[in-house]
């Protein structure tokens, strides 16, 4: 089971997006002939990467070392007291991030600046932010790290005054609580799935009424090329004929 999901992940994640829905229904096809149903739906809720994530997971994936070098230097930022050493940690973070995008867009022609932004942003959010981190790989937009310095930073803050405890709640009461909650949960999440598969189906419906429509743009362009074609021999063929008509009556 979780072989078949880390391979579609694997190679869903890494390959041109444009490429990406046709592929997962073929992934999550083959879980099902396979006899994983729940394998399937897991694939089939995969999402789609924008251009700007592909690049960043294209680049995790072929290269382990990147997450390495960034959880290094996450790490040393966390360590760093302040001083000359964050100076010099946050020189490195940037002319990391700068050379990671460049290996990151290497190959693509002419990748626009909205892209290198992204995959910028995505790379140093990646530093600051550990959920960022965990997510490379499987990204499926750009990343952007909102908060200042890094996120783990947060824990240093100062703990808010302690509270007087109220009345604990009485144990019956609590489980109560927690089955209702348990059972909202349960319907939300059957209520996600229902609008996953239609919107699954629907996404399918409309690709398939895509190709039908490219395929048939494709024959009329054929056949207007074909026609034209006919239309200048024709032209050609009554301009010989006027012409010899021409010379004949003088």
């Amino acid at each position: 089971m979780g072989d078949l999901l880390a391979e579609a992940e694997a190679e869903l994640y890494a390959a041109d997006p444009d490429g990406f829905t046709a592929r997962r229904a073929e992934l999550a096809e083959r879980a099902r002939d396979a006899g994983e149903p729940a394998v399937a739906k897991k694939i089939t809720a995969l999402r789609k990467p924008t251009r700007s994530a592909w690049v960043v997971n294209r680049l995790v994936r072929s290269d382990p070392e990147v997450r390495t070098r960034l959880g290094s230097l996450a790490a040393d930022l966390r360590e760093a007291a302040g001083g000359s050493r964050l100076r010099e940690l946050t020189a490195a973070r940037s002319r990391l991030v700068d050379e990671l995008t460049r290996s990151a867009l290497d190959g693509l022609p002419a990748p626009p600046a909205s892209l290198r932004e992204e995959v910028t942003a995505t790379l140093d959010a990646a530093i600051a932010d550990p959920e960022v981190a965990a997510s490379l790989g499987r990204l499926v937009r750009a990343a952007q790290y909102a908060g200042f310095g890094l996120a783990p930073f947060a824990a240093a803050a100062p703990a808010p005054p302690r509270k007087t405890r109220a009345p604990a709640e009485p144990a019956a009461e609590r489980e109560a609580r927690r089955q209702e909650k348990i059972k909202e949960a349960e319907r939300s999440l059957a209520d996600a799935d229902r609008d996953l598969e239609s919107a699954t189906l629907a996404e399918r419906d409309l690709e398939d009424s895509v190709r039908g429509l490219e395929a048939q743009l494709a024959d009329l362009r054929q056949r207007l090329a074909e026609a034209r074609r006919r239309s200048y021999r024709a032209e050609s063929r009554q301009q010989r004929a006027a012409g010899q008509l021409s010379r004949l009556k003088e």
